[in-house]
């Protein structure tokens, strides 16, 4: 039981986040072009967002929950090693490359366009790619014997974002077509905080990983010399 329930939760926020994924595509959650800024948003898209808000918040407290069971009962399989960060990589870069896709822009009678959820399409690369570098470099190092387990940095990463994603499908459920200046400036403020903690978040990880090849290099250099005659 104490094995397979941590891996149990996993596998569940695997299906959480396809569940996600579908209703979050469906339905009328795209703002049809030509709204002023007042409009009302469809109530069927309101229910939509608050469902897809509600699930993702779900997931988050399975990932928190499983990987505390599995510490808290010395539980920790290879199954839960790979599968925790893939449900986790899956959930959160997919929830952003969502948000910064077309079902969530809008076109005002003025010909001006607006992301309503203030995500770029850069910002999602840029979470994309701090994703593949750190799990390169933990893969490539725990590959040699080296413990590389998750950083401060990289556990607060995951809550701001985990928060992020949530927080911006609630307030767009809340509002308007388009988000009033408050309103506006909080999507903004949350989703460019969330992409600085990404980015300096990925730090530690770069700096420990050019301290353990230092170190490696001057050992190898160490040992070399000693076998010399």
């Amino acid at each position: 039981m104490r094995r397979a329930l941590p891996n149990a939760l996993t596998m569940f926020r695997i299906l959480l986040a396809a569940a996600f994924f579908i209703f979050l595509g469906i339905g009328s959650v795209r703002i049809s072009s030509g709204l002023d800024h007042g409009a009302i948003v469809p109530l069927s898209t309101r229910v939509l967002l608050g469902l897809t808000a509600g699930i993702f918040i779900v997931a988050a407290l399975t990932d928190a929950l499983d990987g505390h069971l599995a510490r808290r009962w010395n539980s920790v399989t290879v199954f839960g090693r790979i599968m925790d960060p893939f449900a986790d990589k899956v959930l959160v870069v997919g929830a952003f490359i969502c948000l910064c896709g077309p079902k969530f822009q809008v076109t005002y009678p003025d010909g001006t366009h607006e992301q309503l959820t203030g995500v770029a399409p850069w910002m999602a690369v840029t979470v994309l790619a701090r994703e593949l570098l750190v799990t390169s470099i933990r893969g490539w190092f725990e590959s040699r014997g080296t413990d590389f387990s998750a950083s401060f940095s990289g556990k607060l990463k995951m809550v701001v974002q985990s928060a992020t994603i949530p927080t911006i499908l609630i307030l767009l459920a809340m509002t308007n077509a388009a988000p009033g200046p408050g309103v506006r400036m909080l999507i903004d403020g949350l989703v460019w905080f969330m992409v600085a903690v990404t980015l300096a978040s990925a730090i530690p990880y770069i700096t420990r990983s050019v301290r353990e090849a230092r170190h490696d290099r001057g050992r190898e250099g160490h040992d070399a010399s000693g076998d010399s005659p």
